[in-house]
């Protein structure tokens, strides 16, 4: 019987569920929005709000900002969440997060789920009518330099490198097959 279970095991031992859940929270605040499985991002929801709920505290911020860095290790994450998430939810009673299923996981058919906290929504870009970005709302592409003489490794792929005169690199000989002898062994 299934009487006052309270919630998943996610097919994990206590400590690896619950270094899961803080990683997922952290990636969540991070991020504002996460792709994980359907029952990952329901077991993940309350936790999250939680965190939340401890960040809008006002009555004992250092308690409350103590007992949120025991869950949540990053300390640019934790202060996010007190400065902006904090703020944004202040006047909100409970609900900063919503999770939106996907189609199953083309590997293992397991359902997906995006969770995102509200208020930060996904805004798709606008097109005209030939499917191109309008003006207003193109970014500006910065192209990164390329080095002047390439990556090594381009280099080395191309047969260049430390070669004089033109001339290519040799390879070394290959070694005479069935040799015991080189593998360590006696016969």
């Amino acid at each position: 019987m299934r009487h006052k279970v309270g919630f998943r095991k996610l097919g994990r031992i206590t400590p690896h569920r619950t270094a899961l859940l803080r990683n997922l929270a952290t990636a969540l605040f991070e991020r504002e929005r996460i792709r994980t499985t359907l029952m990952k991002a329901k077991e993940l929801r309350p936790y999250a709000e939680k965190l939340i709920t401890q960040a809008k505290r006002d009555d004992d911020r250092l308690h409350a900002r103590r007992l949120v860095a025991r869950e949540i290790h990053d300390l640019t994450v934790v202060k996010k969440l007190f400065d902006d998430l904090g703020a944004r939810y202040a006047t909100r009673p409970g609900g900063y997060t919503r999770i939106l299923r996907l189609g199953p996981r083309r590997g293992d058919g397991a359902e997906m789920a995006i969770v995102e906290l509200l208020g930060s929504e996904y805004k798709p870009e606008k097109k005209d009518e030939k499917g191109k970005k309008t003006e207003t709302e193109k970014k500006p592409e910065a192209k990164a330099a390329k080095p002047a003489g390439g990556s090594p490794k381009a280099k080395k792929a191309k047969g260049e490198g430390k070669a004089e005169d033109g001339e290519k690199k040799k390879k070394p000989a290959a070694k005479a097959k069935g040799s015991r002898k080189s593998a360590g062994r006696e016969p």
